[in-house]
């Protein structure tokens, strides 16, 4: 049986960090920081901003959909035709942060850039802890 069209998928990756969430928050919202881990940007933490995210295999169009200083941050992703959101959710704990980002919106016949968005997103939180950790 087929899944209906508007089945989407996510990929969730979950992370706790021994830093607090005002520290995770620069990592996540400081361009010269996100140029770091993620890509070259024009970043703004502001709802409405627009935005590219830019890397040697293209660019990404985003827009900031929300932000809750130092709690949450969401921003939609287009690029080869997926349109798709990305939120940001931090949670303070008694050592740090639980940080969980989640990005919604892979169709059924996006397999292809859903286990991109997989293994991507895995290297991305790699090289976030690092410029947190390294982060004064």
């Amino acid at each position: 049986m087929s899944e209906p069209a508007s089945e989407t998928r996510s990929v969730i990756v979950e992370r706790e960090l021994s830093f607090p969430p005002e520290k995770v928050w620069r990592a996540l919202t400081q361009p010269h920081l996100i140029a770091e881990w993620l890509m070259k940007n024009d970043f703004e933490p502001s709802a409405g901003h627009r935005f590219n995210l830019r890397a040697d295999w293209g660019a990404v169009d985003c827009q900031v959909v929300s932000v809750e200083p130092n709690r949450t941050l969401s921003y939609t992703w287009a690029a080869f035709g997926l349109e798709s959101v990305v939120t940001w959710t931090l949670t303070p704990t008694g050592t740090g942060t639980h940080l969980r980002m989640e990005h919604v919106g892979f169709r059924p016949d996006q397999d292809q850039a859903y286990q991109g968005a997989k293994f991507g997103w895995q290297k991305f939180f790699a090289n976030l802890e690092q410029v947190v950790a390294r982060e004064d």
